[in-house]
């Protein structure tokens, strides 16, 4: 796909957009809808919590959950 001057992949503004899309549908340029080559990124993010959770006590989530309570209702 283009890159603007600034590397951006689509236009900010409305009608560049419009005329984008148009391109897009008639085959004159190609969209792809996420870059692959960072797919692994998110990948590891979503495996990390989990993995978290499970090693673990309860106790311990506990004390986690309050402390993050107490932050966001400003009780700390």
């Amino acid at each position: 796909m283009p890159k603007g001057p600034r590397g951006e992949k689509r236009p900010a503004d409305a009608i560049g957009l419009a005329v984008m899309v148009g391109k897009i549908a008639t085959g004159e340029v190609e969209d792809t809808a996420a870059d692959t080559s960072k797919a692994h990124h998110s990948r590891g993010g979503k495996k990390g919590g989990a993995a978290r959770a499970a090693k673990l006590t309860p106790e311990q989530r506990s004390a986690i959950a309050k402390k993050a309570a107490a932050k966001r209702w400003g009780d700390a």
